[in-house]
């Protein structure tokens, strides 16, 4: 078999999971194999795209696709199982009309250029939240880039309706990873503001849930980065501004998808800001070698030196490789590298080495113990021997300190991103940083369907799968909410 023909064959099998899911399921029982601990009480809920199309028009790209959230109630050893579109009017547009009137991250449905130029600086423009989850004090939030997040119900996933920050702080763009801060409890975010003086307003919201944002720091910029994420540790926050940026103004004049207005400029480097949390002064900017990454794995400091963890690839090629025809057609898929960057803001130094010979993607740590702070184990997904002519296709436990990896795979089975659920204390448990166990969603391509899979998180050993009576769209991050509906947990 020629390696056209291989990556076609590969194709086939994870092109399962780029497919609209039409149908709602009403909370079901699911099939349970193996033994899931007594301890494992709560709801996994998941977030991603499941709608590709508008009648006969699709989407560009895998971040275009309507959201569709997941839950997974497990209570006893037994699962149960619900989907549900997000009640938007972008996917009520391409639901029930069956057209694209949004623009989307990769998409833009054809406007007057009078409608162009005023549509991105609009506040109210309508989000798809297909990316995260999060809590603001007791709501449920639904979360994209568009500083527009979407509040549902946990229990039903009916819809509630946009929070509507009450503040002035603007900005178009942001980033759907809201970190929590390590001493306050505080939501930590950043909205980028285009103009003719663009700058990123860092913030942060109160834990008790109310919806104004409180200014903490500002940078000003002339060519705004895309940056999906973003570090924080207990004194900082810092901006790792890839060399993936925009003219501003392209963004209300060129009339093409927002990503497309981005230029690579690799001469400019990354550029790490870094701002005191407190005053909100930037401390330093540090140059280090040009890289891109979509996601950071965590962030520390130790004296004077900080140290960033990304999922880092060599450049933004990553991005078109994500479009639906070229993951469609089997293109070469690259491969995120665990990297860690050394920072020293009194030299002025930026060092960067790698962490492991592994991919890793869509990376999860225990995160409510280790956030912001220093950490041995990460967990993601990633691509068997490295191949780039298949999808993520294993598990990966990386143990930061030495290197070394522990991996999960099934022949034909794909997974999403994995979300450690720490045990709690007491119980005889020793309460290391890798007691508890990791839930991820896998697509069997054989079956046509997908699974809830447990690993213990210490052996990434299989503890138990409930079996999904349909194939799961791929998704992108999802939180695990004990029965108190707590924070985000692990």
């Amino acid at each position: 078999m020629s390696t056209a023909q291989r990556g076609r064959a590969v194709m086939a099998r994870f092109s399962l999971g780029l497919q609209s899911l039409d149908d709602e399921t009403e909370p079901v029982e699911l099939p349970v194999s193996g033994c899931l601990p007594e301890w494992l009480n709560g709801t996994l809920l998941r977030n991603g795209p499941a709608k590709f199309e508008a009648g006969a028009t699709g989407f560009r790209h895998w971040f275009d696709g309507q959201a569709m959230v997941h839950r997974f109630a497990v209570d006893g050893g037994r699962v149960r199982y619900a989907n549900r579109y997000l009640d938007t009017p972008s996917s009520r547009a391409v639901l029930t009309e069956g057209r694209i009137r949004y623009q989307e991250f990769a998409t833009d449905p054809c406007r007057s250029l009078f409608a162009r130029f005023f549509t991105p600086f609009q506040r109210a423009r309508p989000a798809n939240p297909n990316v995260n989850i999060a809590r603001f004090g007791d709501r449920t939030v639904a979360l994209t880039e568009s500083p527009l997040p979407v509040e549902f119900a946990p229990d039903t996933l009916a819809t509630v309706g946009v929070v509507e920050y009450d503040d002035r702080l603007g900005g178009q763009l942001t980033t759907a990873h809201p970190h929590q801060d390590p001493v306050t409890g505080d939501l930590v975010n950043y909205v980028t503001h285009f103009s003719r003086r663009s700058e990123y307003r860092v913030y942060r919201q109160r834990p008790d849930g109310t919806p104004r944002r409180e200014l903490l720091g500002r940078h000003r910029v002339d060519e705004p980065a895309y940056m999906h994420s973003f570090a924080i540790t207990s004194r900082h926050v810092v901006l790792v501004e890839f060399p993936l940026v925009v003219n501003p103004f392209r963004l209300l004049l060129s009339g093409r998808p927002f990503i497309e207005n981005y230029r690579w400029k690799p001469e400019r480097g990354t550029r790490f800001v870094v701002m005191d949390r407190e005053g909100g002064q930037v401390r330093a900017v540090l140059r280090g070698p040009a890289c891109f990454a979509f996601h950071h794995i965590n962030a520390w400091e130790d004296g004077g030196r900080l140290f960033i963890d990304l999922c880092a690839y060599d450049d933004a090629a990553v991005i078109e490789a994500l479009s639906l025809d070229s993951l469609r057609g089997g293109d070469a898929l690259p491969q995120a590298m665990p990297t860690r960057f050394a920072l020293e803001p009194e030299a002025g130094t930026v060092t960067a080495q790698p962490l492991a010979a592994e991919s890793l993607e869509l990376p999860r740590i225990a995160y409510r113990r280790h956030n912001g702070r220093p950490y041995r184990y990460a967990y993601g997904v990633g691509s068997r021997d490295r191949r780039t002519d298949d999808f993520f296709n294993q598990l990966v436990k990386l143990d930061v300190g030495d290197g070394g990896t522990l991996l999960w795979h099934e022949e034909g089975c794909y997974p999403g991103e994995p979300v450690f659920v720490a045990a709690p204390p007491g119980a005889g448990r020793d309460g290391a940083e890798d007691d508890g166990v990791v839930l991820a969603v896998v697509l069997r391509a054989a079956t046509a369907s997908s699974y809830l899979l447990a690993l213990d998180a210490r052996t990434f050993r299989e503890l138990a799968r409930a079996e999904v009576p349909h194939a799961v769209p791929f998704g992108f991050h999802g939180i695990f909410l004990r029965e108190d509906r707590a924070r985000d947990v692990g």
